[in-house]
């Protein structure tokens, strides 16, 4: 008889155990499929001029789910691949898409000015902004999201490209950052893992 209610409520405990562990296995069951960084002590602001020359944070985009890059305008590939990749993620959404706040951070300022990023960046998507800082500031941002770059030798002509790491950064409405999508990620899913940021 012991052994029976023991066994009784070392089940209902065990069932009690699931039941509180569901609601966090139902969040893991919509299943984000770009790494989940929700949680990080890093990547919480930035403080950078848009190129029309207003001064940007993070709070200007609350309500809005938000896709940050870094890169540079003369990058020959990664950079104009994934800003496409974040506008077609945004076309997927339709209506949604107006809920979602393109943001590229140039990693090289001294060739990237207000014009040139003004030219290059909505030429992607026309809602996107360039960021750019002095050269302290933006090496602070980068650091603060732990992105890698070295801007190489230049060659006999003077040019130079600037090696970094890929990667877009995505923060919630609540201005939160969540998500980080590595360069090579396709749009369909940013587009599936704003639509759950958006929710």
């Amino acid at each position: 008889m012991i052994d029976l209610r023991r066994r009784r409520l070392l089940r209902c405990g065990g069932l009690l155990g699931l039941a509180l562990a569901l609601p966090s296995c139902a969040r893991k069951g919509e299943a984000f499929q770009a790494t989940d960084i929700t949680g990080v002590d890093w990547g919480r602001d930035f403080r950078l001029t848009d190129h029309a020359g207003r001064p940007r944070t993070l709070a200007d985009f609350r309500g809005k789910a938000v896709l940050l890059f870094f890169g540079y305008t003369h990058c020959p590939d990664i950079c104009p691949t994934t800003l496409a990749t974040m506008a077609r993620a945004r076309e997927r959404l339709g209506e949604d898409g107006q809920r979602v706040q393109g943001l590229f951070v140039t990693l090289d300022p001294a060739r990237d000015t207000a014009d040139v990023l003004a030219r290059y960046v909505p030429a992607f998507d026309p809602t996107f902004l360039g960021l750019r800082g002095s050269e302290a500031e933006v090496s602070r941002v980068a650091a603060d999201f732990k992105l890698f770059f070295a801007r190489l030798d230049a060659d006999t002509a003077g040019f130079y490209t600037v090696d970094h790491q890929a990667a877009i950064f995505a923060f919630d409405p609540e201005g939160r950052l969540r998500l980080y999508f590595r360069g090579d990620t396709g749009p369909e899913v940013v587009a599936h893992d704003l639509r759950l940021l958006l929710r």
